[in-house]
């Protein structure tokens, strides 16, 4: 049987620094190949610059390691999105397909593309969102994921590539900082409840979001990538959740352990961007294709994010 090698693209990224760590544990840190824009030195094993809008170097990288599986979570955010539309669909969009086709031509054993509830739109039922259901998003990031999920499923039906995808909630993490999503103020407030003791929320304090622990989200990107290729029945992407709660339920439940800490609101022009989402996500197809079932909520969320993020503000301050 050939060895698998995987390449991540974007793997500075939020999902991408833990996500490396996941693959290097599982597969061992020689088969792991973690690229991204911007060269860094934060990697344990092999790391190389990457453009995946540049066709010729992903062909030549995919040749040279033996590439067998590709997780490509290299993409521009919601919020970053919108500060610059046609810059962010060029990215997202000739990546996207830059990866498919080289998937295709080098015969590739398995391929992630991620999408994200930013597929949804205003008409899309908020409460318990079904699968399948309108889909009208009204970012250019929630634009590209939904074309990317269509092209995934065009290659998998017209070329047989086994591309498989998640649409990911807003993701909660102490390892990484806020990369420009509409759901990062869930990361920034721990931080700042930590280091002031106040913050101050660009989401209104009813704006309800479906949201992950990041631990979730690793393990289940690779749950649905280990899965038997004939339980996958969706090829665009899959509905995936874990919690839904406000930015007022998510101080109250810090304030739980840090009493003093105090939360204002002062939206900006992400609300409306969180006013297009859904609230609430209904998962059942990935439950009962592979398996998936959450095992953390808001409390053992809040428990976790402040337990290491206070670890960590003390070994710095050390």
């Amino acid at each position: 049987m050939k060895k698998e090698f995987i390449l991540v693209t974007g793997a500075q990224g939020q999902v991408g620094s833990e996500l490396v760590t996941a693959l290097q544990n599982l597969y061992g840190v020689g088969q792991v190949l973690a690229t991204d824009i911007r060269k860094t030195e934060r990697f344990l094993g092999q790391f190389e610059v990457l453009d995946v809008t540049d066709n010729q170097q992903l062909s030549q990288m995919i040749q040279d390691y033996k590439v067998t599986q590709i997780y490509h979570l290299a993409a521009i955010l919601s919020a970053k999105g919108e500060q610059n539309p046609i810059w962010a669909w060029q990215i997202n969009m000739q990546g996207l397909l830059n990866i498919l086709e080289a998937s295709r031509i080098f015969n590739l054993v398995r391929v992630y593309i991620p999408s994200s509830i930013a597929v949804f739109g205003e008409d899309t039922p908020k409460l318990n969102t079904p699968q399948q259901t309108t889909m009208n998003p009204s970012t250019v990031y929630g634009i590209s994921k939904i074309a990317g999920e269509q092209w995934a499923a065009y290659y998998h039906q017209k070329y047989g590539l086994d591309v498989r995808g998640l649409r990911y909630p807003g993701l909660i993490s102490y390892k990484t900082l806020p990369g420009g999503g509409t759901t990062d103020y869930a990361v920034d407030i721990f931080h700042q409840a930590i280091e002031k003791g106040h913050y101050t929320s660009f989401l209104s304090e009813h704006t309800y979001l479906p949201m992950m622990y990041m631990e979730d989200a690793i393990r289940a990107t690779l749950e649905v990538m280990h899965a038997d290729e004939q339980n996958i029945t969706i090829r665009t992407a899959y509905n995936l959740a874990a919690m839904t709660f406000s930015p007022q339920e998510l101080a109250k439940e810090i304030q739980k352990s840090l009493p003093h800490f105090q939360i204002n609101y002062a939206p900006d022009e992400r609300q409306s961007i969180a006013d297009s989402w859904t609230q609430s996500i209904d998962d059942s197809s990935a439950r009962q294709d592979w398996g998936w079932k959450p095992e953390f909520d808001l409390e053992k969320m809040v428990k976790t994010m402040l337990e290491n993020l206070q670890k960590e503000k003390i070994i710095v301050a050390v």
